[in-house]
This record gives C-alpha cells, sequence and structure tokens, in this order.
C-alpha cells in the first residue's frame, strides 16, 4: 500500500514541495558560514564546475548556488529520486536522471545516457553536481566522476555543508538532517582537474584525492559548527 502511494505522481510532487519548503526554512532561519569567504571571486573564473560531495549530506546543496548560476544535479530514477528531483527543481536546480553501477561507475552500465548527457550539460556551461560515494558505501568515491571531469575537461569541486543543529539517521550514509535555526557552514576545497589523456593509475589517484578533499572539506564544517573537539 505504502508503495503505491508513494508511486502516485501527486504524491511524489506534494512531497518535493513539502521538502523544498522545509529546507528553505532551515536555510533562512540559520547563519550561514562561507569557507572560505571569498570563494565565490575563485570560481567563478572557473565556471562551469563539476560539484561533489558525500550522500546524506546534500540536502542544503542547492543553496551553495548563488542566483546567477545555473546548475542541474544527478538524481536516481528510483522512486524516492522523483521526489528528490522535485525539490531540486522548486529550489531552481535542474536535474539529470540516472546513476552508476556498485563500482560508482555511472559512465557505464545503466548510468551512460546520463553520463552523456552530464557531458553535454557541462558543455553548454551549465554546472553538474553530484554525490562522489559509491552507491550504498558510505564516503568512498566512485571513479565515475574523475572519468567526467576527464571527458568534459571540467574540473572538479568538492565541498561539504554541515549545521549545528542535526539529527543524524540510522542510515548507510548516515544522513544528517538539518534542523532550523543553526549555524551553517558550507566548505569549499580547491578545484581538482583530470588531464584527457589520464591512465588508469593517475585517474585512480584523482578519485583518492577527490575523497580525501571531501573528507577534509567535511571535518572542516564540522569543526566551524560544533568546535573542534567535535570535528
Amino acid at each position: 500500500m505504502l508503495k503505491r502511494l508513494f508511486a502516485a505522481r501527486w504524491v511524489q510532487v506534494f512531497l518535493g514541495a513539502l521538502i523544498a519548503a522545509y529546507l528553505r526554512l532551515v536555510y533562512r532561519t540559520s547563519r550561514v558560514t562561507i569557507d572560505p569567504p571569498d570563494i565565490y571571486e575563485r570560481i567563478d573564473r572557473n565556471l562551469p564546475l563539476i560539484l561533489t560531495f558525500w550522500h546524506g549530506q546534500h540536502f542544503l546543496m542547492p543553496f551553495v548556488k548563488r542566483p546567477y548560476h545555473r546548475a542541474a544535479v544527478l538524481i536516481s530514477r528510483h522512486r524516492d529520486g522523483e521526489i528528490n528531483a522535485q525539490a531540486a527543481e522548486r529550489l531552481g536546480v535542474g536535474t539529470i536522471r540516472g546513476s552508476g553501477d556498485t563500482k560508482g561507475r555511472f559512465h557505464v552500465k545503466g548510468g551512460s545516457v546520463a553520463f552523456r548527457e552530464m557531458v553535454a550539460t557541462l558543455g553548454e556551461g551549465v554546472n553538474v553536481a553530484l554525490t562522489a560515494d559509491v552507491p550504498k558505501i558510505s564516503r568512498r568515491a566512485g571513479l565515475g566522476i574523475v572519468k567526467l571531469a576527464q571527458q568534459s575537461g571540467r574540473p572538479i569541486l568538492p565541498i561539504a555543508i554541515a549545521s549545528s543543529r542535526r539529527i543524524t539517521m540510522n542510515s548507510w550514509d548516515k544522513a544528517a538532517v538539518n534542523l532550523p535555526f543553526s549555524h551553517l557552514a558550507a566548505v569549499i576545497a580547491d578545484e581538482i582537474r583530470v588531464a584527457p589523456d589520464a591512465d588508469r593509475d593517475t585517474l585512480e589517484a584523482i578519485r583518492l584525492q577527490v575523497e580525501e578533499s571531501i573528507n577534509a572539506c567535511t571535518r572542516r564544517a564540522y569543526e566551524i559548527v560544533d568546535g573542534p573537539a567535535n570535528g
């Protein structure tokens, strides 16, 4: 019964609108710290970018986008993904539907269409956002995002957002549900570029660099909102 209910289009639209409204409430009632504070002056010279972050830490990512930025996010084709897509579009972010295999290689298997769409979207000057995790394996970056940077020629931008008030879910990704009236911290790392002729060993080294960079951003974000002892 619940599966049929959540598969209903009107339910997905309603829940997407509800999530978007809640996230706006969280953002508008919170104090925001951007680290580094001059990040937009730097990254705006390098648009479009591939923005990446950990699954479960992604709910407030639409608010990283400035009004003049164009962006699209990769979202799975699962029914839960449709709810997320509805929310993203209400927050001014376009959607690309698809996902990778169990090794995070969305440039193969059923995600190849989405991979081509992401390359084309970047080619049109639109930023692309996606989680870096291998599906169902938390905090392990997949190779697909590195291949996307190699194919598109666009840099990867690791990001993390943390809130001082949150509920941590007992899920595979330890999702953090951000709460209103928080201190929010958005930490953005240096861009990571991938040469078009990078070999397999180089791609793996960059994959590890992406993983380590998102982890460093995440630690820093929690240090800002919780203090060093809890980072």
